[in-house]
């Protein structure tokens, strides 16, 4: 008798727990009426929900479609919204065996006017790339947060510091004097992962900024706030791959979700094996579905659920947050087609929104395959507004390294790179830089040398494309990316209150600190409002005694720049020249802040730079 009764009590369990499903996850969390997409995909995550309906018994707000998978933990449901239906809360009721089991208010909110044509960065911005961990300290009070693993630990490179939103909000003004309009901020959302998580690329819930890091809200407050200063803020995305601490990555939805492998398989990180009309399908696939890294699952976009899903979240973070512009990290090891159609959505609901994009090639050529209205063989549209400028990168970078004279070395190497542009349907639209948070810092490739320094600000704020300054470069901020990337991500000095010295005002930098702010300063204050420098053309000439000489130049504006390789002072023969300067003979130097005169000869000192307006 007993068994008998242990066996239908179990049974009662068993039928129970399958008769009584539970939801304890939505996304997207909200929506907006008026989208010019009107398909919504809503997640369902919970327990036992395979075979339950879902019912919508608002006219305007009604089911397309239900999509079951192989995890009965999930449901996906795709709504049509009627555009006339006013913002509110609408029941969204879970059915199984005809009986109502829950329900579920859903919002759908207004969008606030303008939201649709707001406006993105340019070629006319200057951006300026931070990592939030390690910016400033706002907010001590979440450095640590009890859901979170990681704790912070200053003494640690590669630890948590506590850097965080209300850091940067407190910082705005800093910004805008140092010339900024822009801020790129690494990854904000959450990153629970047990540790090496500040830098924000292992992303474990793609709806939540991280506590550490403050609250959706105040995110939205610092894209509000820095608005009011005249700053866009960039939000920096991760499609490629999730955390391994990710909410789905302890229940797929299904297997496709991510690029299973036998064993771990990491990506070869071969990019031109995409545009490559010769490469093997087995390097091909490990290029692109191989995994980042043993913490980083690689997603597979072509799963149609996934492509929605995340293509959603991009346009709740934009909707939501006011943003001017996304940054999509490691834009390469997506599927390339899927990129393209997610840029096209982005654009159906913001026509004049920016998008950057991490493509990191080096070789010209492959460089082009990704580059905005690029005509490919393969039929792929890249779409994208902006690319990150790595040729251009390593040309600099390698100008510095060059111990001797000679053809494509030294300044050449920035004068063959550029002459290249022509793979470039708009080269303009070129993200450029001297690092980012990748790599070695600037002070460090120039052997802390200040001439060198300057000519790389100079040609920074003076070449084609849209300016990047990473956080500290102004400081001077030294660190190789071989010794470890924590210690070259590090804590700007005054970020913390124990921090003897401060970046953000005179008083706590040394004498060669507030020579480099001031430089920088002086030339992204000035860059702003030069239209020639904006969208103007350009007109280089051959490198000559390790000096190279270009011009931007409009209908109506000449600026001259005049970048000196040389150990030694150089004298140029103006009269070489005379096809862009005719016969002026003053200018005004914008390096040097001061009014300039020549007669037949120009002498440049040793290593450094003019930037010389007529």
């Amino acid at each position: 008798m007993k068994r008998w009764l242990s066996f239908v009590i179990g049974i009662f369990i068993i039928f129970n727990s399958q008769a009584r499903p539970e939801i304890s996850r939505v996304e997207p969390p909200n929506w907006w009426v008026g989208m010019q997409h009107k398909e919504l995909q809503i997640l369902f995550y919970g327990k036992d929900l395979k075979g339950c309906d879902l019912v919508s018994s608002t006219p305007g707000f009604f089911l397309l479609r239900t999509v079951y998978v192989d995890n009965p933990n999930y449901l996906f449901a795709y709504l049509s919204i009627d555009p006339t239906l006013p913002a509110g809360g609408y029941p969204l009721l879970l059915k199984k065996d005809g009986k109502v089991i829950h329900t579920v208010i859903y919002e759908l909110r207004q969008r606030k006017p303008g939201s649709a044509s707001r406006k993105g960065f340019s070629t006319a911005d200057n951006v300026y790339l931070l990592m939030p961990d390690r910016f400033s300290n706002g907010d001590p009070s979440n450095d640590n947060h009890p859901e979170m693993l990681e704790k912070a630990n200053r003494l640690h490179p590669d630890g948590r510091h506590g850097g965080d939103i209300q850091g940067i909000i407190n910082h705005l003004t800093y910004f805008k004097e140092l010339g900024m309009t822009a801020l790129w901020l690494n990854p904000v959302m959450e990153n629970n992962q047990s540790q090496y998580s500040y830098h924000g690329y292992a992303i474990t819930d793609l709806y939540r900024i991280d506590p550490r890091l403050g609250t959706n809200e105040l995110y939205r407050s610092l894209v509000d706030s820095a608005a009011r200063q005249g700053l866009k803020i960039i939000m920096d995305m991760v499609f490629n791959h999730l955390g391994d601490n990710h909410w789905m990555m302890k229940d797929l939805p299904t297997q496709q979700w991510v690029h299973q492998w036998p064993e771990f398989t990491r990506s070869n990180f071969r990019a031109p094996t995409i545009p490559d009309p010769y490469a093997s399908e087995v390097d091909l696939r490990r290029m692109v579905n191989g995994w980042f890294d043993v913490h980083m699952p690689d997603l597979n976009q072509q799963d149609p659920l996934l492509a929605d899903y995340l293509i959603q979240n991009s346009i709740w973070w934009v909707e939501y947050s006011g943003i001017s512009g996304i940054r999509m990290d490691t834009h390469q090891y997506a599927d390339k087609f899927f990129m393209s159609y997610w840029l096209r959505r982005i654009r159906l609901e913001y026509p004049d929104l920016s998008i950057v994009s991490e493509c990191w090639v080096e070789q010209k050529t492959f460089h082009a395959y990704w580059f905005r209205d690029a005509v490919n063989r393969d039929g792929y549209a890249p779409h994208m507004d902006f690319i990150t400028d790595f040729p251009l990168y390593i040309a600099l970078r390698e100008s510095f390294n060059d111990t001797h004279e000679g053809w494509e070395l030294g300044p050449e190497r920035l004068y063959y790179c550029l002459a290249q542009d022509l793979v470039y349907q708009d080269p303009a639209f070129n993200m450029v830089f001297v690092d980012n948070h990748d790599l070695s810092r600037f002070w460090s490739v120039v052997k802390e040398d200040f001439g060198r320094f300057t000519i790389g600000m100079a040609f920074l704020y003076t070449v084609r494309g849209m300016p990047q300054l990473t956080y500290g470069t102004e400081m001077l901020m030294r660190g190789y990316e071989w010794e470890g990337h924590g210690p070259m991500r590090a804590d700007m000095p005054g970020g913390w209150s124990e921090d003897a010295g401060s970046a953000f005002h005179a008083a706590g930098r040394n004498k060669m600190q507030q020579k480099a702010w001031d430089l920088i300063r002086r030339l992204a204050q000035w860059r702003k409002n030069k239209e020639v420098i904006h969208s103007g053309n350009t007109r280089h000439f051959i490198p000559e005694n390790n000096v190279y000489v270009y011009f931007r130049f409009n209908t109506s504006d000449t600026v001259m720049v005049v970048l000196n390789y040389s150990n030694q002072a150089q004298s140029l023969d103006m009269k070489h020249y005379s096809e862009m300067i005719g016969g002026r003979r003053t200018g005004f130097d914008v390096v040097s802040n001061k009014e300039i005169l020549w007669d037949a000869q120009l002498t440049i000192p040793s290593s450094s730079a003019m930037v010389i307006e007529f």
